[in-house]
Formats: C-alpha cells, structure tokens, sequence
C-alpha cells in the first residue's frame, strides 16, 4: 500500500487502517468524480500497489479514467476471494490436482501449489429434478445426487483436506450466488486491523449478482480463476461505464423480473459487452437490494461485465436483515469515510441512459434467447407466429397445427421455479406462493401433462415460504421443493413424463417451458422442449395453471366462480402493499442466523471417504475424473504460420458456449455415449456433460455437440459437420480426429456475439482439443474469448460490415495465416490468406499480457513454466 495514502478510522475502541480515496483526491480531486465501480477498482489497485504487478502507472490509469477510458490501456485486478460452482469448480481443481502432478513428475516443488486466496466452491450445479411434484421428492433427488456424483465428491473431498484456503459449501444448502450474497460475500472486509473492499470473480457468469450488493465482482473462465487463486492479477482492459438514471417506481403488478428482462433487451441493443453499467438517480430509493440483485444477476445477459449498484442506505438495511449487524455499521463508516457511500452527486460517466421504473410492464423473454422480451399481453402472439415462421427466419417451421395426442403445440410441458436470477428475491418467491394461495382457495388445479418443480435458491426461502403459510397452496399445485441448486435453468431439469415425451418426438411438437431463469438458449432447459420463456416466478405459477402459451394469459379463463363469473389472471395477482407486507412479516434476521450458522457442516458430507496426500491418486477407469493434458512444456511463439488450415464448423450469430460445449443429458448414440459405454457406464448413470467436465475424454467428445447447433458445412440441425476431403458427414468430434490424423489444422468461422452466455471453460478446452487453431468471428462475448486465448487458440475478428458471407466462404478453402509477433500489437490488422487471396482481419489480443499469454501457449503452460524456474 502507498504509505501516502493511508488513514485510520476509529470504531468503538478499535482503530483501523485503509487505502484512502479521500487523501488521494487531495492530489488529484477528479477522483471525487469518477463512477463508484471504478472508485473501487482503484480503491483495491491502491491498496495491493507493489510497484511490479501493480504499478504508479496503473493508479494513473484509474484516476485519469475519464481520458483511460478511451484509450485501450489495460490495469490488473487483484480480488480478495474466488467462488466456485462445482460444474466450474471440479474442472478447475482437476487442473490444480494436474498442475501438481505435471510439476511432481518434473521434480519441481509440487507442494507449494496452493490458492494463494480465499476460495469457496458451492455443490450447486449437480441436482437434477428427476423426481418432482410429491413431497418425497427432495429426498429422491438428493440420494440420486450423491449416487451419480460420489467419484466427483470424494475428488472435493480430498480437495478439501489437499489445498489450504479452500472451503466447499455441501449440497443442498442453495445456489451459489445467493449463499454468496446472503453469506459469503461482504461489503467491507476488516483483516489483521486493515479495512478493504470485499472483491471476488467467479467461474460462472452470473457473479456479477453480488454488484446487488455494492461488491466489486465478475464471471470468469475457470481457466482465468486458475491463475488468479495461484497470485496471477487478472488484467484487462479499462472499460467504459455507462450510468442508468433511475427515475419513479415500479407500477402495480409489475416486479423486479419484469425490470430485468427489460434492462436486459435494452441493454443488449445499447451494446454494453464487456463495459460496466452503474446505476444512479432517486429511483434507487424503491428499489430494495434483492430486485438489485436480480438485476445484476442478468449482466452476462446483456453482456456487461459488472451491473454495479454503489452501498447506499439500502445496502446497510440489506445487512442486517441477513444478521450482519457488525458489518453493517462497519460498513457504512468506512464507505461514507472513503468516498464510497451514494450520494446525490452524479459521477461523469461514458454516456447516460433513462430508465423510468414506470414504464415497466410485466414480460417474459423468449422463446430462444434472454434478451427477446415479450410483454407479457403478447407472448401467444410470439409464439403463434414463431410455430409457422420459416426456420431460417428463426421459426420453428410448423405446418400442421394438429396432434394426435393430448399434448399439443404450445403446452407447457415444464414450469419451474428456479435459478439464483429470482430464488433470491423474496417479493417475487412470495408473489408466487400467494398467487398459489388465490388458485388454490379458487378450486383451480395444473394439468397432468406440466412438470411442475421448485428449487429453492438457499434454504432461507423454504423457510419464509413455510412460516408465511404459502409453501402449502404452492405444493397443492405440484410445486414442491425439489431441490437446492441450479435446476432447470442449467439443464437439469430431468425427465418428462414418459407420456408427454413420447407424444412430443412422435409427432415432433413444439411445446414449452415457463421458468424463472435466467438462460433460456437452445437446447438448454431440455432437449425435448423448443419454445423456452423466462418469466417470474408468480407468473411460472400462472402459466403452469393456464397450461399453454398459445392463450393471451392476460384474457384467458382459468375457471369459473360459484356465480358462474370468469376466473382470470387479474383474480389471482397479489397486490404490491399484499407482497411487501408478507416480505415485512416473513423475511427476518432471525432465518438467515439459523439457517448459515452450520452452513459448512454436514452429516451426509462428512461421511464421504475421500483419498488424503498432495498427489491424488488418479484411477485409470474413472470416468468422471482424469488428469488433463494442458500441461506441458511449449516453445515461445516468436512467429505464428498456420498453413493447411480447413473449417470445422462454419456458424451464425448468437453461438453461446451452450452450443460449443452442453451441460445437458449426454444423448445415446453420441461420441461422449459411446465412449462411457466402452467404460462400462450404464446409459441410466450417463449424467450430464456439466457433471462429468472432470473428464476430458467425455468433455472433448461433447465439443459442438449441441442438438440445436446449425454448422452451414452440413443440412441437418446438432454435432455433425462434414469432413471436406471426402464429403462424408461426420459427428465433430469423429470430423476432428480425421483431421488430426491427417495432420490438418481447423478453424472455426462464425458471425457475431460468439460465445455468449456461460463462462464455460471447457467451451475452450473443447476448442483446443479438437485442434482448433483459429475462431474467426464478426464479434465475440468477453469472457469466452478471454478463455480461448488462455487455451491458445487465436480470436480473430473480421472487419466491420465484412463476414462469411460477403467474402463468400462455403468452407472449401484452404486457410494460412502468417504473424510475426514482434512487429505486431494488440488488435493490429492482420493478413489471413484464403486460397488465392488475402483479407484484412483484426487480431483480437486486447492487451500485451494476453499478447504474452497466446505466446506462452496459454495461460496454463505460463503457470507451469513459473512452478519449473
């Protein structure tokens, strides 16, 4: 810390010391005017300065952001802790457990491979809705859990006892971004009598939730989390901030999901990818932290790295709610002390956008994609017109509306309550037990052929849902708590009715899922189901009562009274002064107290047996985990000449990393299928390729292996692609090994956004497995193309209006790209010949330390070298 700038701050009896904004703005009074979100960056840039990793010229960055901003400079951050889910958190403790090994058998000093700062992995990602709508069904689900997933817990379990600073939340306690923000996140941090910001990245997109919270936090790929546990600052390039003005509140009927949805559409088209959005303005003052959390919760939505709301009256309030009273007056003192604290001042930003919380109308989103919000009077309009619109067009291409079963086009087969973006928000969990309460007092009931199911986002909720009295009219209508994690959301949703299965492949119907995620992409929440909206959770309610998205739910009859009057919609919505009475009366300290004071204990847990020593002892056999082959020793690239290259795959728009590298079920008759099957795995024990990222023979297999996955190589829809040399249409993975045999090297060719969604490092580990060298795109998400660098494998960008198509590419072509890369800079142009010509595109190293990283061959080789100097 620069000795110049520390203050003490006096408490009580206990004196503290800090990195001073203030004392800075002394020198430098623009400090006072910066957004709040890069007050904190600069706050935790003051504080670890260390003249080599973070330097005078970095704090200068910081503080001249107003002219930085424009500039592409890049500054590194140092956080304080990393959270894991364990679909993110066992590759990367897999690749920890491997560094060891490779260092171990190079006689290197395995054993000083530790984190080097606080991380906690939070079992979450692993529970599959198997059993729903009956009160034993938590119980099933979570034997289930623990049979399919014992090889990976007692993998964490050994993790545990091998790694120092390493906690792991079990099963069943909540999704991870809520046991973040209700308990392992902080506003203010007290150490060793120093205070500091409370700053985290996590290796799932949506960690931004805790931004909800006045927390410096953001998605990263597990690969970048690796680095970062082992003292890597993760550097990146100093982004834009875009203020959000919020004026009035919300009207009646409307809640925080209806906000977020639209936040996130009109974020999307204001294009904030890789930018942080800041939110200002009196409108603040109606919204409580959890509708701030959700909004935050939906920044990869839209692209932004962080959704930053700054602590203000409503973050101490927010506090002690959750039993943080001590926090909480820390907190306020130092923020209030280090220029921190919201006021009425407005900080310069970028560029300023309205938003008038007013003018908010409920919604959902969908069919396809988060940011194609619907208001909630058209979404059978939506989907009407999608079911006949031509599948180029986006369409689903139906040209029979009729069924030959019960089940028709636009029933809704799978309502769920689920995901961290609502299960955290007690305003719309409880709106959603009281329009259960309404339905169920009104006689009404869901149809057989809904799959009802509700997952919790900690146990918290059960419990105000219990003592509320709610939780009993929610299960009269199926909805039982099913589970604690991320369910159908992530794709695990499990099952349908045979039945209602059956009816839907044998006369391929178009049917949908209402839920209250926050990912609704192709494929995701289940393979059988095509239309996927997102909604609150009330409205989950609702639709599952109505049964089908072809009705205007706004006018549709849901039963009828004694006096044979209508039952509609209106009859069955809670008022706002209904729901905040019920957050008032059930929502208290006391629950947050009881329910996180064991939150690390655990009986089932405990009893795993687990292997202990540094090295864990790999089981050849295993077919969840094995060591990975990334690390190894590589040449420097002084120069890059890829000759010979052909395209793998050639793609649209909008490919999120769900279509590079599924969660979900692993189909029979698959590469990853068959390969288990020559394990000796049951097809009933396939899992999912989320639970199984421990294994890179399985995660390699399931590369591109999306069934919603449109390759322009070949005419048919899911993992195939056709080998060039012979014409023979092959899965991926068969087409790559072809390749590789032949000694051929691949690209990739695509158009914008690619690589949105989750930051899915195996959505490049897959990439480089395959032997791809190259992903040409016309744009790329942040948080992917970071990672595909960190895997070595070169991001190029067309130039603007330029693409496939108008450089007439069918995939045909011989590719060759020469670099030499001491002559050429970040983002530089660069020549990429395609047969006979040459085009310009655009070298999408950002930075001289992802310069540094692609040369190294990645970021994992770089890390090896530094354990073998």
């Amino acid at each position: 810390m620069k000795q110049e700038v520390v203050q003490t701050l006096q408490l009580g009896d206990q004196t503290y010391t800090y990195a001073s904004l203030q004392r800075l703005a002394e020198q430098h009074p623009e400090v006072k005017s910066l957004p709040y979100a890069i007050r904190a960056l600069l706050e935790s840039a003051l504080r670890q300065w260390d003249g080599v990793y973070i330097t005078d010229e970095h704090i200068q960055h910081y503080t001249n952001w107003q002219t930085s901003q424009h500039e592409q400079v890049e500054v590194p951050f140092k956080p304080s802790r990393i959270v894991l889910q364990d679909f993110t958190g066992v590759p990367a403790i897999v690749d920890l457990a491997s560094l060891r090994q490779s260092v171990s058998e190079m006689n290197g000093a395995y054993e000083t491979i530790h984190p080097r700062i606080a991380v906690d992995l939070v079992v979450d990602h692993s529970v599959i809705i198997e059993e729903s709508g009956f009160e034993g069904a938590f119980a099933r689900n979570l034997n289930i859990e623990y049979e399919r997933n014992m090889e990976r817990y007692r993998f964490i379990k050994w993790a545990q006892k091998a790694f120092q600073k390493f906690r792991v939340v079990p099963p069943a306690n909540g999704i991870v971004h809520q046991v973040n923000l209700e308990y392992l996140g902080s506003s203010v941090v007290a150490q060793d009598g120093e205070l500091y910001l409370d700053t985290v990245v996590g290796t799932d997109s949506h960690t931004p939730m805790i931004n909800g919270l006045g927390t410096i936090g953001w998605g990263v790929g597990g690969i970048e989390a690796e680095a970062a546990m082992l003292g890597h600052p993760i550097y990146f390039v100093l982004p834009e901030v875009i203020g959000v003005h919020v004026t009035g509140k919300l009207s009646e009927g409307v809640l925080a999901t209806d906000l977020a949805l639209t936040l996130t559409e009109r974020l999307r088209k204001e294009n904030v990818v890789g930018k942080i959005v800041e939110f200002y303005g009196e409108g603040l003052d109606h919204l409580p932290l959890a509708d701030r959390a959700t909004i935050s919760n939906m920044a990869p939505e839209y692209g932004a790295t962080m959704s930053f709301f700054p602590t203000d009256d409503e973050t101490i309030r927010y506090l002690r709610e959750t039993n943080r009273e001590e926090e909480a007056v820390l907190s306020e003192a130092y923020h209030r002390a280090n220029l921190l604290y919201r006021t009425g001042d407005v900080p310069n930003y970028t560029k300023t956008i309205e938003l008038d919380l007013a003018e908010i109308e409920t919604s959902l989103a969908g069919p396809k994609r988060p940011q194609d919000r619907v208001a909630l009077r058209h979404v059978h309009t939506r989907f009407n017109t999608l079911l006949k619109e031509d599948v180029v067009r986006g369409g689903y291409g139906v040209t029979s509306l009729e069924s030959k079963s019960d089940v028709k086009h636009g029933d809704v087969v799978l309502a769920s309550i689920t995901s961290c973006t609502n299960t955290s928000n007690p305003s719309v969990m409880l709106a959603a037990g009281l329009v259960a309460q309404k339905a169920v007092q009104l006689g009404l009931s869901v149809p057989d052929y809904v799959k009802t199911s509700l997952v919790p986002g900690s146990t918290v909720v059960t419990r105000y849902l219990q003592e509320s009295g709610v939780l009993e009219s929610l299960e009269q209508l199926g909805f039982y708590v099913d589970g604690y994690g991320c369910g159908a959301c992530c794709g695990n949703s499990g099952a349908l009715d045979s039945d209602v299965a059956r009816a839907i492949t044998e006369n391929d119907l178009v049917t949908s899922s209402v839920i209250s995620g926050n990912r609704n992409f192709e494929g995701r929440v289940h393979p059988l189901v095509k239309a996927n909206f997102l909604a609150s959770p009330p409205l989950v309610v609702a639709y599952a009562l109505l049964g089908n998205t072809r009705e205007d739910i706004t006018q549709a009859i849901f039963g009828k009274y004694a006096d044979g009057t209508s039952i509609t919609l209106a009859d069955l919505w809670p008022t706002a002064e209904e729901i905040a009475r019920y957050v008032e009366t059930y929502v208290h300290e006391h629950l947050f107290e009881t329910q996180y004071e064991r939150i690390f204990d655990n009986e089932r847990w405990d009893e795993i047996e687990a292997p202990e020593g540094m090295l864990f002892e790999w089981e050849e056999m295993s077919s969840y985990i094995q060591p990975v082959p990334f690390f190894k020793k590589v040449e420097r690239l002084d120069t890059l000449t890829l000759e010979g290259m052909r395209p793998l795959l050639i793609l649209g728009d909008s490919i999120t990393t769900d279509h590079i590298s599924p969660v979900g079920t692993i189909s029979k008759g698959t590469p990853a299928a068959r390969y288990l099957e020559a394990q000796g795995v049951n097809p009933k024990d396939f899992n999912s390729y989320g639970s199984r990222r421990g294994n890179y023979h399985v995660m390699v297999r399931g590369t591109f292996a999306n069934i919603r996955l449109r390759n322009q190589l070949v005419s048919r829809e899911g993992g195939w692609t056709r080998h060039i040399p012979t014409g023979e249409v092959l899965p991926v993975f068969e087409a790559a090994e072809r390749y590789q045999k032949e000694q051929t090297s691949l690209l990739v060719i695509a158009g914008k956004e690619y690589g949105t969604g989750s930051s899915r490092d195996w959505a490049a580990k897959g990439t480089n497995l395959l032997g791809i060298r190259i992903v040409l795109a016309e744009s790329f998400e942040r948080i992917h193309r970071s990672n595909l660098i960190g895997m070595g494998v070169l991001p190029l960008q067309f130039l603007e209006g330029e693409n496939a198509e108008t450089h007439q590419l069918t995939g045909e072509e011989i590719y060759r790209c020469p670099i030499d890369f001491k002559a050429v800079k970040p983002r530089d142009y660069v020549q990429l010949h395609i047969d006979d010509r040459v085009i310009d595109v655009i070298l999408r190293l950002d930075s001289e330390v992802e310069m540094n990283y692609y040369r190294n061959g990645g970021i994992l080789p770089t890390v090896l070298d530094e354990y073998m100097d």
